[in-house]
């Protein structure tokens, strides 16, 4: 397993209660990092705590869809470090069902989480970054954003627009130490897939070239060098890790 260096370096995951967030959080933790997991489930929080025990790992219960919330939190931040990293990894993949059929409240609140949310932490902690010419931001999205998955139309539409901050945010910022990145996982052994009907997992793991689902560690390696001093110049971007199943 590759080494990154993380020392004196803060980072930020979104949904790192569980998942691909806490891996991610634990890999950082591994690397000499101080990480902050933001989630909105506390009894998750606490276990993530409680099973790792290190001094460097501090959490907060966060809904990232509300402005104000995620702005007071990472000004509590600010106030002591600086934020060096920020893993907007936070989503959900809700119900799935024909556009035509989807429930209205349940669209509007899967975009806002997997959009609106995005630009929430961003919108509060790049201007941190910028103070200090050092930032690295890495957007989960989806091969969903990329390909659009038949009835997930607010989540396809919601990780497509996180594409698209990615891009506009990046380009942004290029002229500063301050990196921003997509990644596009297709189906993974998480509990996300627990929100997805059996059908609709079995027709995810169809298109994927590889014949398997993507393991958590394969996922953390790329965030980590994408978030890591090494990643200098990569940035507006999207990579894909769906084992064949994007064409672009």
């Amino acid at each position: 397993m590759h080494s990154f260096d993380f020392k004196n370096r803060t980072a930020i995951v979104t949904g790192g209660a569980q998942g691909f967030g806490l891996d991610v959080a634990k890999r950082f933790l591994k690397s000499g990092a101080k990480v902050f997991i933001w989630d909105i489930d506390e009894k998750l929080l606490k276990s993530a705590i409680d099973e790792e025990k290190n001094p460097n790992l501090f959490y907060k219960i966060v809904d990232i869809s509300n402005y104000q919330d995620v702005e007071k939190n990472v000004a509590e931040i600010t106030s002591k470090t600086n934020i060096d990293i920020l893993i907007n990894n936070a989503g959900i993949t809700g119900p799935t069902g024909p556009l035509w059929e989807y429930d209205v409240d349940m669209w509007n609140k899967i975009v806002q989480i997997n959009l609106v949310g995005t630009f929430n932490c961003c919108r509060a902690i790049v201007p941190n970054m910028i103070k200090n010419n050092y930032g690295r931001i890495v957007n989960v999205a989806s091969v969903a954003g990329k390909d659009g998955n038949a009835n997930a139309s607010a989540y396809s539409s919601g990780k497509a627009g996180a594409i698209g901050l990615t891009k506009a945010l990046g380009k942004e910022l290029a002229d500063k130490n301050i990196a921003v990145n997509a990644v596009t996982p297709a189906g993974a052994k998480t509990r996300i897939l627990d929100q997805m009907s059996k059908e609709h997992v079995q027709r995810m793991l169809s298109k994927v070239p590889r014949g398997r689902f993507l393991e958590i560690h394969e996922f953390t390696s790329l965030v980590c060098w994408l978030s890591s001093q090494e990643n200098t110049f990569s940035t507006a971007a999207v990579f894909d890790i769906s084992g064949g199943r994007s064409t672009y």
